[in-house]
């Protein structure tokens, strides 16, 4: 009995931490901002950062349910037809899950870190396909594919399409966006895991 009651209450946390975090993670997709180095249609936000604490924390699929949520809600406001909704799950889940996956194997600092600069990599590299494919035609029914490629090219006038604009922008942004989530959960991870795993000390 006392077995059963710990198992409730342990669904029941789980269950808990990660509406939390998605809340959390889907406040963070609003508080995007600028960066001087990139187009201003392109926001940098930290919205991976609760599904990556959920990830160590609660097990690699939380940190996908995470991502999930936080995306399923942003579809009642989406302005891409749910297409930006679905290339920030899949790079969601590359960035979160390889680092979930190697931290369950061996839970050390070393790890952690290793599986989450492996997933800002793999991000990076999947961000060249999510925004080529699937992101920038849709963006091309609001604005032309010319102006998309004069607006990378006020900043690199040696950018000559846009895949390059995606290999010389997006790739290494998206991976910065990922580094800066790596490094704010490795300054907080450890205060805040006994809060998210429901224990005291």
């Amino acid at each position: 009995m006392d077995a059963e009651k710990t198992m409730k209450n342990s669904n029941v946390r789980y269950l808990t931490m990660t509406a939390m975090l998605s809340a959390v993670a889907f406040i963070l997709m609003f508080l995007d901002f600028s960066v001087p180095f990139m187009p201003g249609f392109i926001k940098m936000d930290l919205s991976e950062l609760p599904a990556l604490i959920g990830s160590f924390a609660l097990g690699p699929v939380c940190g996908v349910l995470i991502c999930l949520i936080k995306n399923v809600l942003h579809l009642f406001i989406t302005s891409t037809g749910g297409v930006g909704e679905l290339s920030n799950f899949i790079l969601g889940v590359v960035f979160v899950l390889p680092a979930g996956l190697l931290y369950r194997h061996r839970k050390s600092r070393k790890n952690a870190l290793a599986g989450a600069l492996l997933g800002a990599v793999l991000m990076g590299v999947f961000s060249i396909i999510s925004n080529y494919y699937l992101v920038y035609p849709v963006y091309y029914n609001f604005m032309p594919e010319d102006m998309v490629l004069a607006a990378y090219q006020l900043i690199m006038p040696s950018v000559k399409n846009i895949f390059q604009c995606v290999v010389y922008f997006n790739m290494p942004f998206t991976m910065v966006k990922g580094l800066f989530s790596v490094a704010i959960t490795m300054v907080t991870y450890k205060h805040i895991s006994p809060l998210l795993k429901g224990r005291h000390s």
